[in-house]
């Protein structure tokens, strides 16, 4: 029978973990060097995400079940989708 002490130090050590290989990469994103700003059409994009509004008030919202969270989204859902329509005439 094994010993708990063998089982143990097996699973802590450092070599137990690092046995498997990392399957794959999932792409190639490099960060930009130090120093150097983004391109017009990169800080275009960012500014274009700044802008959009979050249709839920801000804060932090604690609910005591799901049913009260699903229903506060669903109102600000549909607000939001009756604010589309509204400002695309």
């Amino acid at each position: 029978m094994i010993s708990e002490e063998l089982i143990y130090n097996r699973l802590v050590s450092s070599d137990y973990f690092e046995q498997q290989p990392i399957g794959r990469t999932v792409g190639r994103r490099r960060p930009s060097p130090a120093g150097v700003l983004p391109s017009v059409e990169t800080r275009a994009a960012m500014d274009s995400w700044a802008k959009r509004l979050t249709r839920a008030p801000k804060g932090v919202y604690r609910y005591s079940n799901h049913d009260d969270m699903e229903r506060d989204r669903e109102r600000w859902q549909a607000a939001a989708m009756v604010e589309t329509v509204r400002a695309r005439g």
